[in-house]
């Protein structure tokens, strides 16, 4: 079944390519500008919007590395009344941006990912006390699912841009192995940050993961090619993240 998924996908990139539409995205096909990834650190707030109020939930926590051939990605999440932190940890390679390896932990679940021609590691669910140990079969190249947030700010971006990236995404509560994530439109725009209007591109993408039911809407600085402000809409609930400092 996964095989004939793969034909099926493989002859409708195809087509989609064929009436002149833009290719799907994936570490052996992608336009990224690599000289605007540079290591840094950064901190945004986490916001939850009901009605009229602004409610800060929590603080995400941002640390990107270069060593040699990989680039490292670490998120922190700590969570207003929680008192377990949220920790994903990403590595890719630098000439592709190719997964090698994904882990996340939380209160929920742990989780390890290690990427070659199979993905393998394990599913920690603590709430079940369920250990899934993991053996995914790949036959195309895709991003890791933890990852693609940050590749759209180094992007071609321009006025109309749209685009569709292969990624993967493992919950088994959810959907496993490769899907997609799409960037539905990209505007230049201005962005009142901090009171100083600010130059960014609106991004507007959404992803097999939420059955694509969720948007989200990335702010990001047209110099710089930081996130500002990223805005997510779920079925009439709506949360915003916004940069700290600049």
């Amino acid at each position: 079944m996964k095989k004939l998924f793969y034909f099926l996908s493989i002859a409708l990139a195809t087509s989609i390519q064929a009436q002149g539409q833009n290719p799907i995205l994936t570490p052996d096909n992608h336009s990224a500008d690599k000289s605007l990834i540079k290591e840094e650190t950064y901190e945004m707030r986490w916001f939850i919007l009901k009605d009229t109020l602004k409610m800060e939930i929590g603080k995400v926590r941002t640390e990107m590395q270069q060593k040699d051939e990989e680039i490292y990605l670490i998120t922190t999440v700590n969570m207003q009344g929680v008192h377990t932190t949220w920790v994903d940890s990403t590595i890719v390679g630098r000439k592709k941006l190719e997964p090698i390896y994904h882990s996340s932990y939380n209160q929920q679940r742990d989780m390890v990912l290690n990427f070659s021609n199979q993905v393998t590691g394990y599913y920690n669910d603590k709430q079940t006390g369920v250990n899934i140990k993991i053996s995914e079969s790949v036959d195309v190249p895709f991003f890791d699912s933890n990852f693609y947030p940050q590749l759209i700010r180094w992007l071609p971006l321009k006025n109309g841009y749209q685009s569709t990236m292969a990624i993967f995404d493992y919950n088994p509560k959810s959907k496993i192995g490769v899907l997609t994530a799409t960037i539905k439109n990209t505007e230049k725009t201005t962005l009142d940050f901090k009171g100083n209007p600010k130059p960014v591109w609106k991004v507007t993408m959404t992803d097999d993961i939420s059955k694509n039911k969720a948007i989200s809407t990335y702010y990001i600085d047209q110099k710089s090619r930081k996130i500002l402000k990223q805005e997510i809409d779920l079925g009439g609930r709506k949360m915003v993240m916004e940069l700290v400092d600049q």
